[in-house]
């Protein structure tokens, strides 16, 4: 495993903003605010969502997109770079009317009301092209 000892230097509550993509937000406020590492939670709701799946033997993702209301009973995430933007690694757990619940790495999502915490730290995480699982992983 490698790693990298970080320390908080930031930490911010926010209401998320009606209408606009969830995960487009967070990169957001992220760029706005010069944040170039950080870990979030949120909670709230969505009106329409898509959900990733990694297929790891084709290494490539599979959508699975949602035309209906959903809670978000948990999102958490990371921030860093890739290709020089800031980038939300976002995970959701979501529910349906019914109760019944989905989670996935977040594609996007229109909210409807959102919540959420985030806390910087002070230092920069890049992401590149991990050869053995094909994904953009930390560079540490």
């Amino acid at each position: 495993m490698d790693y990298r000892t970080v320390e908080s230097s930031r930490e911010f509550v926010a209401r998320m903003d009606h209408g606009v993509d969830w995960r487009d937000q967070i990169e957001t406020f992220a760029d706005e605010r010069g944040i170039d590492a950080a870990f979030f939670y949120g909670l709230g709701a969505v009106q329409d969502a898509e959900l990733l799946f990694y297929d790891h033997d084709a290494q490539e993702y599979r959508p699975i997109t949602f035309e209906e209301p959903l809670e978000v009973t948990a999102c958490v995430g990371n921030i860093s770079k890739l290709d020089g933007e800031p980038f939300a690694h976002t995970h959701m757990t979501l529910s349906d009317s019914e109760g019944r619940t989905v989670a996935g790495h977040l594609d996007w999502a229109t909210t409807y009301a959102g919540e959420l915490y985030v806390r910087e730290f002070d230092t920069e995480l890049v992401r590149q092209r991990d050869e053995t699982t094909d994904l953009d992983l930390w560079e540490l």
